[in-house]
């Protein structure tokens, strides 16, 4: 009896290992698809960049609006860019005033 218990914990084990593997390789908040839809930069507050092959199908940039709000564009056109180049200035610039004003609200502090 004793050889035919190991065994049942062996494969519940192995079991056990392979589910947790499974849902290891599951990527959470991963654009699916993109909208070449200008967004106004006051708008954003974050931003993501997700690349494809890396958990995820498609390149995107993940913009984070000030409500929390996660919006898929393009990675590679300009006025991503340019919204992303503001917010590096803004959250900059925001660091540098400990977050105070208006321009700051809705930032996570970093």
């Amino acid at each position: 009896m004793a050889p035919w218990g190991d065994n049942k914990l062996f494969f519940c084990i192995l079991f056990i290992t392979c589910i947790s593997l499974a849902l290891a390789e599951v990527p959470s908040d991963c654009c699916l698809m993109v909208k070449n839809k200008q967004i106004h930069r006051s708008r954003v507050a974050d931003y993501r960049q997700q690349v494809g092959g890396q958990g995820c199908s498609i390149d995107a940039m993940i913009l984070v609006t000030r409500g929390g709000k996660k919006l898929c564009a393009p990675a590679d056109v300009s006025w991503v860019h340019e919204v992303v180049k503001h917010v590096k200035q803004l959250k900059k610039d925001c660091r540098e005033n400990n977050y105070q004003g208006k321009r700051c609200s809705g930032l996570n502090r970093e």
